[in-house]
């Protein structure tokens, strides 16, 4: 493959419309219905093209790429994502593998004293991301301490009851136990909502606390300018929402943070042992880089012989998002639009609601849905109770008309609806039990449009009724159910 670089990525020019015409850019398979974009995200044919292009010249030359070419490349994609995305100087990010890799970075790279607390909150952390401040705890001998927060709730709520842990943990430690660290979403998961993450670095300044944004869905997301809010660490995964591929995201320290973290993970040829009399020379096989990089971007370039072609295809993700799409703030607006008014739609057919606070925050400019599924548990002594009873109850928590589950069968349900969509309806949509409810969390995304939704709720409706009409019985297996039985 000779020739300049640039003349072997696809060239793109027109825009599409957005929805189903822009849908033949992706490589979806023809009867697939993509509604979970959020779980892993994909990317369209150009920026393909891009990977392997780079994968190309990679095995053309090996040594050449690997030494020499991935370096210019890296620092292309780095200045892409600083610039465009998060408004940062491009010496203050790196890339990683994903966000828990980032999170990881951070937590195990900190030098932590005894005393130390992280504070988090428990109904929303990601679940790697929980285990990870548990593992440190077990390590390091810190203390992790769950915020509750029983969302939905208003944005000043979650601001008061953070504060108010933090404030509780440093009176009640009287200079002896101190909130060190604190971690929390800019849009967490499962359910997926908004979380006032900017409100939450502020108070994390006022308080002393040092701030780890986990911003898995933030890029290509929401608007960022990191330059403004000033988090102390910030991570957001690149191949959810910005069309790079898996697994690619950017780790933000600013400069005067970037001393704190000792290593990376894994710790590899960049690292820089602390000066010792019997301390011999190690050896980098690797050509060094420019002086003008700090110790924390060099020791990043390099963590082991992978395949980092996907680091390099930023700047074609961000060419088609302009060229195709129409640039971030078209995208955005669109899959939030197309989430706002799906998750509407959906609350309709399933004769539920959508999960959101009074001043609609949890849901602003956020290309998640969270619709609630007409399903209610009820306990053994329920149903042996009288119905009239049992009913008034449903009545009273709004679900009088739900499809009730038994209490025994109530941990199938996720799991049957999850393999079932899969089996029966080519696609996937993620549900969650959360607060005695189950939800669905639909995406919004650049190649579907309303009605997908509304059919992805139809669906979910059908499914509903079957485990009403076999009392479960589908969930354990015990019969097996076609669509068409459950009609």
């Amino acid at each position: 493959m000779e020739g300049k670089l640039e003349d072997r990525v696809e060239q793109l020019t027109t825009t599409t419309q957005l929805g189903h015409p822009l849908r033949s850019h992706f490589l979806f398979a023809p009867t697939y219905h993509p509604l979970n974009h959020g779980s892993f995200g994909t990317y369209p044919l150009p920026v393909r093209t891009a990977l392997h292009t780079y994968q190309s010249l990679a095995e053309s030359r090996p040594d050449t790429f690997i030494r020499y070419t991935y370096k210019t490349l890296l620092d292309a994609s780095r200045a892409a994502v600083a610039e465009n995305i998060l408004h940062v100087p491009v010496e203050e990010v790196v890339f990683v593998q994903n966000a828990t890799t980032g999170v990881n970075t951070v937590l195990r790279g900190l030098k932590w004293d005894e005393g130390d607390v992280i504070v988090y909150f428990h109904e929303t952390v990601y679940g790697a991301v929980e285990k990870t401040i548990l593992y440190i705890c077990e390590i390091a001998g810190v203390e992790a301490v769950r915020v509750e927060v029983a969302w939905p709730v208003e944005d000043q709520e979650v601001v008061r009851v953070f504060e108010e842990a933090v404030t509780r943990v440093n009176k009640e430690g009287e200079g002896k136990r101190r909130v060190r660290l604190a971690v929390f979403d800019t849009i967490c998961s499962m359910p997926g909502f908004r979380v006032p993450w900017e409100r939450l670095v502020s108070s994390c300044k006022e308080l002393g606390v040092l701030s780890m944004v986990d911003g898995a869905h933030g890029a290509g997301h929401i608007k960022l300018d990191l330059g403004s809010t000033k988090p102390d660490f910030f991570v957001s995964n690149l191949h959810k929402w910005l069309f790079v591929p898996r697994g690619c995201s950017v780790l933000y320290v600013p400069l005067h943070n970037q001393p704190l973290i000792r290593s990376s993970l894994p710790t590899s040829h960049g690292f820089e042992p602390l000066p010792s009399s019997s301390q011999l020379p190690i050896t980098n096989p690797l050509p060094p880089s420019p002086t003008s990089k700090s110790r924390f971007v060099v020791m990043h370039e390099f963590l082991g012989t992978i395949d980092n072609a996907n680091y390099c295809c930023v700047p074609a993700a961000l060419k088609f998002r302009s060229e195709v799409c129409g640039g971030e703030d078209a995208i955005m607006k669109y899959c939030a639009d197309v989430a706002r008014e799906g998750g509407r739609r959906a609350a309709e057919v399933l004769g539920t609601e959508v999960l959101d606070n009074g001043e609609g925050t949890m849901t602003r400019g956020c290309a998640f849905a969270n619709v609630r599924l007409p399903l209610r548990v009820v306990s053994r002594s329920q149903l042996e109770g009288d119905e009239g009873e049992r009913q008034k109850q449903g009545q009273e928590q709004g679900q009088a008309r739900d499809i009730e589950v038994k209490e025994q069968d109530a941990p199938l349900v996720t799991q049957w609806l999850s393999s079932t969509v899969v089996t029966e309806f080519d696609t996937f949509m993620a549900t969650v039990f959360y607060r005695g409810s189950w939800w669905v969390r639909f995406c919004g995304q650049v190649y579907l449009e309303v009605e997908d939704i509304v059919w992805g709720a139809e669906v979910l409706l059908g499914l509903c009724k079957r485990i009403g009409e076999r009392e479960g019985e589908c969930l354990r297996g015990d019969v097996v159910l076609s669509e068409e039985d459950g009609e």
